[in-house]
């Protein structure tokens, strides 16, 4: 990579941490994108800085990616961190003119994930063999992400301190690290609370790890890829022929509890959204409220 670029591109990566406060996954995804489109530049246009780019460089850049048949989501995806790179130039105040900003995305055709009903959620649960080392600590996770609507994430970041049992609430730090208070059922604060005082006790942690709820047997918190692993072996299990990953219980959580008539806005605060829509304010809701939503409609009390 140019030095032009090189440069750029780290002050950009700085720009994301700390003036956007992404997460980490996000800021990585945004360098990888823009550097599909510095290297592009390289081999095409090897003298036109960053600050030169016109809106034209980068139509030919996007008209080379519907050629390689990339998907028309990752192309999106792509021309969105292109979009960030150039807003972020422009706040910089290092180009008068932002040339990404009649860049089109391609049209998306919105593709919900798949949603799980109530009996598969049970049935995937309830083929996790307790008897297995790992079975009580497996069925403890699913049962909260079910019961949470928790991003992947935010479950393998979870930590003892952060679980108020006594009332029911799970204190979560979301995107750009917000915090949020997210109710949690009765079953699966059972299946938790069996885990972290009997079943989690027979692991010692490593350095650093102490405080974190779910551990593999090693010591350390789990990974992403473990949790999709772990689904994926008990959706084989039950001969469940879907596409199911963490974010299909993020998504069952929510339209399971929207089908049994929870109020939008609470939902979007379990979930930690900014707003149902872009137009809609953000507005603060009583805890006790969260609580009583989960209580009335979520199928797991």
């Amino acid at each position: 990579m140019s030095n032009h670029w090189d440069a750029s591109l780290r002050q950009f990566q700085h720009y994301l941490k700390l003036e956007r406060s992404l997460s980490q996954n996000s800021i990585l995804a945004y360098q990888q994108d823009m550097e599909k489109l510095s290297r592009y530049m390289e081999k095409n246009f090897p003298y036109t800085k960053p600050t030169e780019v016109q809106l034209q460089h980068l139509r030919y850049f996007v008209n080379g990616l519907a050629e390689l048949e990339i998907s028309e989501y990752t192309q999106a995806r792509i021309i969105s961190g292109i979009k960030a790179f150039f807003r972020f130039l422009m706040y910089e105040d290092r180009i008068s003119e932002d040339p990404a900003q009649l860049l089109e995305a391609p049209k998306l055709g919105r593709k919900l994930p798949d949603t799980l009903s109530y009996i598969e959620i049970t049935q995937i649960l309830e083929s996790i063999p307790l008897g297995e080392q790992e079975g009580h600590r497996n069925r403890a996770m699913l049962e909260v992400l079910y019961s949470s609507g928790l991003r992947v994430s935010e479950l393998t970041d979870l930590k003892i301190g952060n679980v108020y049992a006594d009332v029911g609430f799970l204190r979560v730090i979301g995107k750009g690290n917000k915090e949020r208070l997210v109710p949690i059922g009765r079953d699966a604060l059972k299946y938790l609370k069996l885990y972290v005082e009997e079943k989690r006790k027979e692991v010692e942690p490593v350095k650093g790890h102490e405080q974190y709820v779910f551990l593999n047997r090693r010591g350390k918190k789990l990974s992403r890829v473990m949790i999709f692993l772990i689904i994926k072996k008990q959706v084989e299990a039950i001969g469940l022929n879907k596409n199911v990953s963490p974010h299909t219980f993020r998504h069952s959580f929510a339209t399971h509890l929207i089908e049994g008539g929870a109020d939008l806005r609470a939902v979007q605060e379990m979930l930690g959204h900014e707003s149902i829509t872009t137009t809609e304010i953000y507005t603060h809701l009583d805890r006790d409220y969260l609580r009583q939503v989960l209580n009335e409609f979520h199928p797991r009390k």
